[in-house]
């Protein structure tokens, strides 16, 4: 994708597109993300990174780290499951509790990296509106198709010029008014795409 006009959206909350290398400020986590903590009760509206923390919380765990960037736990000890009471992970701005940046409740928050992302992919879209664009839609479920799944199918609508496409298991269908600019592959995605590549 790198020489690709693209921009992700995504209901993942597992920070892989950036591990997988995306240009940061071509993704929009509308749903949070692992790599980030928030304010338990969200008073302030801001969200931290949290890798350091992470690290050091399985470091007290026993977990050994791989060169390769993973962790194993040795054989030789058993998983505590437990962290010192001092990495508690505190927010640094009122020292309250954090939890991770997930929507699960009204207590989400869209902090300022997050309106910049959704403002980012907004623009995208006003950018491309009539133009020939490819909507590609990768494993989105019935779970949250108000997201992804039936903006996409509306865009393709009142787009002649656009094309949908889903991979998805057991669930790759759309609207017959989009049939004739529809592609919709039923299988495992990532066997679909390593076959590609």
């Amino acid at each position: 994708m790198a020489d690709k006009d693209y921009f992700v959206i995504t209901t993942n909350v597992d920070h892989m597109f950036q591990k997988a290398g995306f240009d940061k400020k071509r993704l929009f986590y509308t749903q949070g993300d692992y790599g980030l903590f928030q304010n338990q009760h969200p008073t302030v509206q801001k969200t931290w990174d949290n890798e350091e923390w992470v690290m050091q919380a399985m470091a007290a765990q026993g977990f050994v780290k791989n060169a390769d960037g993973s962790f194993i736990m040795p054989e030789d000890r058993k998983v505590a499951m437990r962290i010192p009471t001092a990495l508690i992970p505190r927010s640094p701005e009122d020292g309250r509790k954090v939890m991770p940046n997930l929507r699960s409740d009204d207590s989400f928050v869209e902090d300022e990296g997050w309106r910049r992302a959704s403002a980012a992919y907004a623009d995208y879209l006003r950018q491309h509106d009539g133009q020939h664009v490819l909507y590609l839609e990768i494993g989105v479920g019935s779970n949250t198709p108000v997201i992804i799944k039936y903006p996409f199918w509306q865009m393709t609508n009142d787009n002649p010029k656009a094309v949908y496409c889903c991979l998805n298991y057991d669930e790759a269908y759309c609207p017959k008014q989009i049939e004739a600019r529809s592609i919709c592959i039923d299988g495992d995605t990532g066997t679909l795409l390593r076959e590609w590549l």
